[in-house]
């Protein structure tokens, strides 16, 4: 009896630890290395930002596509003097949206990975002090991604540069 509490015990603090330290790979079996806590397969798909008007709360490295200015846009905390600001990362008014917007409300805070809670508002929100995202690795998606929607994010591995889809046209950043 003794050693069933006792696998069950170790079993519960080995999944605990795991938990702490948890990597997620979608679309591949593993994460490219230690330092990545989301990690995107190649398989021609992208993150598609989620829609809105306005994103209250929004802290820096925050993503949305603005579907009043029509524009990709990531706020910048220390933009505007300090007080934070957006900024447009594609031209903004040549993006078209597209019909995905959520009908509803929402119904939940999000999902967060890396800790067990988050002060952050975000439809996915990444915790970590030493691990990052790597964005889906698509070879020339302007070619590749036909019918890729107004939002969606990815890294050219053929430009070497970070490409977001605004509904019109791929614009890079380097």
């Amino acid at each position: 009896m003794n050693t069933t509490y006792f696998k069950i015990i170790a079993l519960l603090g080995l999944l605990a630890v795991n938990f702490g330290f948890s990597q997620i790979a979608i679309g591949k079996p593993t994460v490219a290395n230690s330092s990545v806590l989301l990690d995107f397969g190649t398989d021609g798909k992208g993150i598609i930002l989620p829609s809105v008007d306005t994103a209250p709360g929004a802290v820096g490295g925050t993503f949305i596509f603005n579907t009043t200015e029509n524009t990709v846009q990531v706020w910048e905390g220390k933009n505007t003097g300090g007080t934070g600001g957006w900024t447009n990362l594609t031209v903004q008014g040549d993006a078209v949206s597209h019909s995905f917007i959520n009908a509803g409300s929402d119904t939940g805070d999000g999902v967060i990975i890396g800790a067990s809670s988050s002060s952050k508002p975000g439809v996915l929100v990444l915790e970590s002090t030493d691990k990052a995202m790597v964005l889906p690795l698509i070879a020339s998606p302007h070619l590749n991604m036909v019918g890729a929607i107004a939002g969606t994010m990815v890294y050219d591995t053929d430009a070497d540069m970070i490409a977001i889809y605004d509904g019109a046209n791929w614009n890079y950043w380097k």
